[in-house]
């Protein structure tokens, strides 16, 4: 008789992943996976780690670890640990793992790893990832599954070569940002703190125009608190040396004097698009800022929308329902809101995590010919280094306890 053992399984952007799971829990497994419907299971996520927060009053076994703590007053990282001991100490036959490796940097996926072999002495463990980087080592059983059939199949790992450019030249802006500068940012000795905890330490950092920049650094370390500097987000610019698209942080400027010349895609904003907008209008929103569509576009602008749509290969996709798009699409489609008026700034706050290598490969196309073709400056945040991107530049933070330093490279 077959017995569970480990497993990798790398699934497209296109499956119904939490159906895959329902159907694992819930010991309707076929095939491969059939000899784990007489176990019992648990799902460790980032989703299963939110539900546990929103219901945490019901759940005293582990706000009482740490003399008390709701697992919502820890760090993102501290969470997975906290969660991941919870999920162990329900003592479950296995565990599935869905893309345990997402928001981890390097170092914090390593010891991931390493938890994990140690913890394959004792249970079972199905990990289901997008990336056939994520791979665990030491498992043997690697399958990849590429329709809702859920058919295991082995992996393929040939290079995507898929092409999203059907057209040569990015479509030029209705109207012009008018920018001047040549420098967009500088930071000179910018340092930051929150209730006496130092995050940042004299950060050294100048932004120029059609310059590509990845800014890295592990958990914790200060990324997004940089960019709350650089959007305009954060009271903490005023009183530093802190100059914004040519002015000195605090001299007068509005918050929308510094964000009008400013294209931003963070991964949650896609939830914020919860009505029923067609593809096209939530492209044309990106011309009025707002989420959703609700003044009437011009002739230029819905043009200027179709000749992006076509660039991306998504034309015959306008009316549908962006929620109903994949993840990969959605994506796509978010990165080319935040650029349609072509911005000074653009910043990609981890643009592809979650998604399979495919539509990485597609995100990275995007990225470089918005390089290549345009004055636009990029700044990419991400854990990973991507082979098919060559930012000009790397800021990477080294935290230590006086706050995190910048280093250039």
């Amino acid at each position: 008789m077959q017995t569970a053992t480990h497993w990798n399984i790398l699934l497209s952007n296109q499956i119904n992943k939490k159906e895959f799971i329902e159907t694992i829990l819930s010991g309707n497994a076929t095939g491969e996976l059939a000899p784990f419907n007489t176990l019992k299971g648990i799902l460790y996520s980032d989703l299963a780690i939110d539900h546990f927060i929103q219901k945490e009053f019901q759940y005293l076994e582990l706000t009482t670890v740490d003399s008390g703590r709701k697992l919502s007053t820890f760090s993102s990282g501290q969470r997975k640990k906290k969660f991941l001991q919870y999920c162990m100490d329900q003592k479950p036959d296995y565990i599935i793992f869905d893309n345990p490796m997402d928001h981890l940097d390097q170092a914090s996926r390593a010891e991931l790893s390493k938890s994990l072999e140690e913890m394959a002495s004792k249970i079972k463990i199905i990990q289901l990832i997008n990336r056939s980087a994520d791979v665990l080592p030491f498992i043997s059983n690697n399958r990849q599954i590429n329709s809702n059939a859920y058919i295991l199949e082995e992996i393929n790992t040939g290079a995507h070569e898929t092409k999203i450019i059907t057209q040569s030249g990015i479509p030029q802006p209705a109207h012009a940002i008018e920018n001047q500068q040549n420098i967009l940012v500088q930071m000179n000795n910018v340092s930051v703190s929150y209730e006496e905890r130092p995050v940042v330490k004299n950060i050294n950092w100048t932004i120029r125009q059609n310059e590509f920049w990845q800014l890295i650094g592990p958990n914790g370390s200060g990324k997004s608190t940089l960019l709350s500097l650089i959007n305009g987000d954060s009271p903490k610019g005023y009183g530093q040396d802190l100059h914004l698209f040519g002015h000195k942080k605090g001299s007068g400027e509005s918050v929308w004097d510094i964000k009008k010349n400013i294209g931003y895609f963070a991964t949650n904003m896609t939830s914020l698009f919860t009505r029923n907008h067609t593809l096209e209008q939530m492209i044309l929103s990106g011309f009025f800022d707002s989420i959703g569509l609700y003044d009437l576009p011009t002739t230029l602008q819905k043009n200027i929308a179709d000749q992006w749509l076509d660039l991306i290969g998504m034309k015959h996709l306008k009316s549908k329902m962006f929620k109903r798009l994949s993840v990969g699409q959605q994506r796509l489609a978010m990165i080319v809101r935040s650029v349609l008026k072509h911005p000074p700034l653009v910043i990609l706050d981890e643009p592809v995590e979650g998604l399979d290598d495919e539509n990485v490969a597609l995100v990275c196309q995007l990225i470089n010919l918005l390089k290549q073709e345009s004055n636009m400056t990029i700044v990419y945040v991400s854990h990973r280094i991507e082979a098919n991107l060559a930012p000009n530049s790397v800021l990477e933070l080294i935290p230590s306890e006086e706050g995190s330093t910048g280093v250039i490279r």
